[in-house]
């Protein structure tokens, strides 16, 4: 039986995320205002999206779906993620 996760990642985590892992500092309200646009537009790419996505599956116990790591967006990201962690797959 897969476990339901009642936790959302934040604009602040995914920012926060993105300067831990990526080395890649992103002002979080700026994230939030562009958050349709693309994540190189931040500076951040794919490998850096990767190691995002591996610190969110260590820190809930969950894999998250494939193309999370695809993702060409944070508001897309952000959607996909939460959906899985609400979820559980």
């Amino acid at each position: 039986m897969t476990e339901q996760v009642d936790y959302q990642v934040t604009v602040e985590e995914l920012s926060a995320l993105m300067k831990r892992t990526a080395g890649v500092h992103v002002d979080p309200a700026a994230l939030e205002q562009q958050a349709d646009a693309g994540f190189d537009t931040f500076g951040l790419d794919s490998l850096g999206l990767l190691g995002i996505v591996a610190e969110l599956e260590k820190r809930h116990g969950l894999g998250l779906p494939e193309n999370a790591e695809r993702c060409k967006t944070p508001a897309d990201f952000l959607a996909l993620v939460n959906g899985a962690l609400r979820t559980g797959v």
